[in-house]
Protein backbone atom coordinates (compact mmCIF):
# COMPACT_ATOMS: atom_id res chain seq x y z
CA UNK A 1 0.00 0.00 0.00
CA UNK A 2 1.43 3.34 -1.04
CA UNK A 3 1.96 6.12 1.40
CA UNK A 4 0.07 9.28 0.48
CA UNK A 5 3.18 11.39 0.92
CA UNK A 6 5.14 9.25 -1.54
CA UNK A 7 2.31 8.58 -4.03
CA UNK A 8 2.64 11.03 -6.96
CA UNK A 9 -0.98 10.37 -8.07
CA UNK A 10 -2.44 12.54 -5.31
CA UNK A 11 -0.45 15.53 -6.60
CA UNK A 12 -2.11 15.36 -10.03
CA UNK A 13 -5.28 17.30 -10.71
CA UNK A 14 -8.39 15.16 -10.86
CA UNK A 15 -9.35 14.14 -14.38
CA UNK A 16 -11.57 16.70 -16.12
CA UNK A 17 -15.06 15.48 -16.85
CA UNK A 18 -16.23 16.17 -20.37
CA UNK A 19 -19.78 15.03 -19.81
CA UNK A 20 -22.45 15.88 -17.30
CA UNK A 21 -22.74 13.80 -14.17
CA UNK A 22 -25.03 11.29 -15.84
CA UNK A 23 -22.68 10.79 -18.79
CA UNK A 24 -24.83 12.57 -21.36
CA UNK A 25 -23.70 15.57 -23.34
CA UNK A 26 -21.62 18.67 -22.95
CA UNK A 27 -21.14 20.49 -19.68
CA UNK A 28 -20.65 23.92 -21.17
CA UNK A 29 -21.58 25.98 -24.19
CA UNK A 30 -20.80 24.57 -27.59
CA UNK A 31 -19.58 27.93 -28.91
CA UNK A 32 -17.77 30.50 -26.79
CA UNK A 33 -19.24 34.00 -26.38
CA UNK A 34 -18.27 36.46 -29.09
CA UNK A 35 -18.14 33.94 -31.92
CA UNK A 36 -20.40 35.10 -34.78
CA UNK A 37 -22.04 31.68 -35.06
CA UNK A 38 -23.30 32.00 -31.49
CA UNK A 39 -25.51 34.99 -32.29
CA UNK A 40 -29.15 34.04 -32.14
CA UNK A 41 -31.88 35.05 -34.54
CA UNK A 42 -33.33 37.27 -31.82
CA UNK A 43 -29.99 39.06 -31.40
CA UNK A 44 -29.72 39.59 -35.16
CA UNK A 45 -33.25 40.98 -35.25
CA UNK A 46 -32.58 43.29 -32.31
CA UNK A 47 -29.46 44.62 -34.02
CA UNK A 48 -31.38 45.23 -37.28
CA UNK A 49 -34.23 46.96 -35.38
CA UNK A 50 -31.82 49.23 -33.52
CA UNK A 51 -30.09 50.18 -36.77
CA UNK A 52 -33.40 50.91 -38.53
CA UNK A 53 -34.73 52.98 -35.62
CA UNK A 54 -31.44 54.89 -35.24
CA UNK A 55 -31.88 56.33 -38.73
CA UNK A 56 -35.33 57.70 -37.85
CA UNK A 57 -34.26 58.76 -34.36
CA UNK A 58 -31.33 60.76 -35.76
CA UNK A 59 -33.83 63.07 -37.49
CA UNK A 60 -36.69 63.02 -35.00
CA UNK A 61 -34.93 62.54 -31.65
CA UNK A 62 -36.46 65.62 -29.97
CA UNK A 63 -39.95 64.36 -30.82
CA UNK A 64 -39.35 60.72 -29.81
CA UNK A 65 -37.97 61.17 -26.28
CA UNK A 66 -41.18 59.82 -24.70
CA UNK A 67 -41.42 56.74 -26.93
CA UNK A 68 -40.10 53.33 -25.93
CA UNK A 69 -39.33 50.72 -28.59
CA UNK A 70 -39.70 47.05 -27.66
CA UNK A 71 -39.57 43.68 -29.41
CA UNK A 72 -41.97 40.84 -28.72
CA UNK A 73 -41.66 37.43 -30.36
CA UNK A 74 -45.26 37.09 -31.47
CA UNK A 75 -48.36 39.30 -31.36
CA UNK A 76 -50.70 38.51 -28.51
CA UNK A 77 -53.70 39.89 -30.33
CA UNK A 78 -55.72 37.96 -32.85
CA UNK A 79 -58.48 39.16 -35.16
CA UNK A 80 -61.96 37.77 -34.59
CA UNK A 81 -62.43 37.19 -38.30
CA UNK A 82 -59.24 36.98 -40.38
CA UNK A 83 -61.10 37.53 -43.64
CA UNK A 84 -62.62 40.90 -42.70
CA UNK A 85 -60.16 42.26 -40.17
CA UNK A 86 -59.66 46.02 -40.05
CA UNK A 87 -56.81 47.03 -37.81
CA UNK A 88 -56.71 50.48 -36.19
CA UNK A 89 -54.01 52.98 -37.23
CA UNK A 90 -51.92 51.95 -34.21
CA UNK A 91 -51.36 48.49 -35.73
CA UNK A 92 -49.20 47.84 -38.78
CA UNK A 93 -50.28 44.53 -40.29
CA UNK A 94 -49.91 42.32 -43.30
CA UNK A 95 -53.50 41.17 -43.77
CA UNK A 96 -54.63 39.44 -40.59
CA UNK A 97 -51.10 39.28 -39.11
CA UNK A 98 -49.94 42.24 -36.98
CA UNK A 99 -46.32 43.29 -37.54
CA UNK A 100 -46.09 46.16 -35.02
CA UNK A 101 -48.28 47.98 -32.54
CA UNK A 102 -48.24 51.43 -30.98
CA UNK A 103 -49.55 51.64 -27.44
CA UNK A 104 -50.18 55.28 -26.53
CA UNK A 105 -49.12 56.77 -23.21
CA UNK A 106 -51.67 56.40 -20.48
CA UNK A 107 -52.21 55.28 -16.91
CA UNK A 108 -51.71 51.69 -15.68
CA UNK A 109 -54.00 49.74 -13.32
CA UNK A 110 -52.25 51.23 -10.26
CA UNK A 111 -52.72 54.79 -11.46
CA UNK A 112 -49.12 55.36 -12.54
CA UNK A 113 -48.40 57.12 -15.83
CA UNK A 114 -47.00 54.96 -18.64
CA UNK A 115 -44.90 55.93 -21.64
CA UNK A 116 -45.91 55.28 -25.22
CA UNK A 117 -44.56 51.99 -26.59
CA UNK A 118 -43.86 50.87 -30.12
CA UNK A 119 -43.77 47.07 -30.16
CA UNK A 120 -42.24 45.17 -33.08
CA UNK A 121 -43.32 41.55 -33.51
CA UNK A 122 -40.16 39.60 -34.38
CA UNK A 123 -41.45 36.33 -35.85
CA UNK A 124 -44.01 37.82 -38.30
CA UNK A 125 -41.41 40.35 -39.50
CA UNK A 126 -38.73 37.68 -39.92
CA UNK A 127 -41.11 35.44 -41.86
CA UNK A 128 -41.80 38.25 -44.34
CA UNK A 129 -38.13 38.86 -45.08
CA UNK A 130 -36.68 36.58 -47.74
CA UNK A 131 -33.06 37.13 -46.76
CA UNK A 132 -30.84 39.13 -44.39
CA UNK A 133 -30.84 42.15 -46.70
CA UNK A 134 -34.64 42.25 -46.81
CA UNK A 135 -35.25 42.53 -43.04
CA UNK A 136 -33.77 46.04 -42.51
CA UNK A 137 -35.94 47.45 -45.29
CA UNK A 138 -39.11 45.87 -43.87
CA UNK A 139 -38.21 47.13 -40.39
CA UNK A 140 -37.59 50.62 -41.75
CA UNK A 141 -41.02 50.72 -43.46
CA UNK A 142 -42.83 49.46 -40.37
CA UNK A 143 -41.00 51.88 -38.07
CA UNK A 144 -41.77 54.82 -40.37
CA UNK A 145 -45.47 53.90 -40.32
CA UNK A 146 -45.50 53.59 -36.54
CA UNK A 147 -43.56 56.82 -35.89
CA UNK A 148 -45.88 58.65 -38.32
CA UNK A 149 -48.87 57.39 -36.34
CA UNK A 150 -47.24 58.35 -33.04
CA UNK A 151 -46.41 61.89 -34.19
CA UNK A 152 -49.64 62.34 -36.18
CA UNK A 153 -47.76 63.04 -39.41
CA UNK A 154 -47.64 61.39 -42.82
CA UNK A 155 -44.95 58.86 -43.75
CA UNK A 156 -43.27 61.12 -46.33
CA UNK A 157 -42.66 63.75 -43.66
CA UNK A 158 -41.08 61.15 -41.38
CA UNK A 159 -38.76 60.04 -44.18
CA UNK A 160 -37.69 63.55 -45.11
CA UNK A 161 -37.20 64.79 -41.54
CA UNK A 162 -38.59 67.71 -39.56
CA UNK A 163 -38.78 71.15 -41.13
CA UNK A 164 -37.41 72.99 -38.10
Amino acid sequence: MANRATDPQHLLAPPRRTRDRRGRGLRGPLLPPGVPARRTEAARFDRAAITAFAEIDSRWHDHLTDLDVAVDDIPRMLPRDAATVQWPDEVTADGPVPLARLIPAGVDALGRPTRAQLILFRRPLELRSHDDADLPEILREVLIQQVATYLGLDEETIESGPDD
